[in-house]
């Protein structure tokens, strides 16, 4: 059983108060949430009364030095925003500075070749038959989906039946990452797949049963990530791809859905100033530094086209790089 956190400290009221305020405005605040109670713990514990924020507790409870340079600056971000709404109410509060710099992610997915994308479908087509799970009908056609629409893999395991419309051919992704629906359209080939899934396996289901299910004691229920890696995992040893450090991950056919978007669209001479924004919003980003993060994949792993790529959006990818927090 989960165990609810007892705030404790003086300023425990005007925390919860402002954790709902930024939850009534659709941010899931998970992360934000737990930082604030380990601040309302961090309080108490070194004596501090009252709602005040002075500059030595708000920097002593940032500048952990056992902590990593991304915590310290996710906590000056949260820090300084609650130190504002607590002076907008009239308390004396430190508006800290975000000052940690972070450097850019040097992390470049393996992304799978054409080869490799046909050979891992023909192994995940002929897994050997198991007994007591769905992977052998489920399988083929969830890693279609996440092939054909790019679309996180916990996004793809959430997906009810009433979320996907055969006659229109789009799917709905609802409250994902950024507490965010957006509606995901599918190629006519996929809604076909999709279609004869739902009319076969999903004959007899709920509406409410989850679209990519597994199999638990028997029971129909939602399937886990640790088993869709797993899974993928095995159809990589089958097709004979190599796995590393760096992947194949679940989330390379995600990466690999993006950056092929921006490569079709280079070829093809479009105006990318006027596509990118939709990139953006279909992929779920809430700001531009992931979509940025594409395009200087796009370029390292296409050199061919880097040099159009960066000439139109040199203005787009700032000098000093991104902080990618893709997931």
């Amino acid at each position: 059983m989960k165990t609810v956190y007892e705030w404790k400290s003086g300023i425990a009221e005007e925390a919860q108060n402002y954790i709902s305020l930024k939850r009534q405005t659709g941010m899931k605040f998970e992360i934000q949430e737990r930082y604030l109670r380990h601040f309302d713990t961090f309080y108490y514990r070194n004596g501090f009364e009252g709602s005040t924020l002075t500059k030595e507790i708000v920097n002593d409870f940032i500048y952990d030095p056992n902590e990593r340079p991304v915590t310290h600056h996710n906590k000056e971000v949260l820090m300084r925003d609650f130190a504002i709404y607590l002076a907008d109410r009239g308390h004396h509060a430190y508006v800290a500075k975000v000052k940690t710099k972070l450097p850019r992610c040097k992390f470049i997915p393996q992304i799978l070749t054409d080869d490799e994308t046909c050979r891992m479908f023909k192994a995940i087509d002929n897994y050997p038959q198991t007994q007591r799970s769905y992977r052998n009908v489920v399988d083929p056609v969830l890693f279609r989906f996440l092939y054909g629409t790019g679309v996180r893999i916990s996004e793809a395991l959430n997906l009810v039946l009433n979320d996907v419309n055969i006659g229109s051919g789009i799917a709905t992704i609802r409250a994902a990452k950024n507490m965010k629906d957006r509606l995901i359209p599918m190629a006519d080939s996929l809604t076909k797949r999709i279609n004869i899934f739902m009319n076969g396996f999903h004959r007899y289901s709920d509406s409410k049963m989850w679209l990519f299910p597994s199999c638990h004691n028997g029971i129909m229920g939602q399937m886990d990530k640790s088993t869709a890696y797993n899974h993928f995992r095995d159809y990589l040893l089958m097709a004979d791809i190599p796995h590393t450090a760096v992947g194949p991950r679940i989330h390379s056919l995600r990466h690999g859905f993006a950056v092929k978007c921006l490569k079709k669209w280079v070829l093809d001479e479009n105006d990318i100033t006027v596509l990118l924004p939709y990139l953006s919003a279909y992929m779920g980003h809430s700001d531009f530094r992931a979509t940025q993060y594409y395009l200087r994949l796009t370029s390292d792993l296409y050199p061919t086209i880097v040099q159009r790529v960066e000439a139109e959006f040199g203005y787009v990818i700032p000098e000093g790089g991104i902080i990618y927090d893709e997931s």
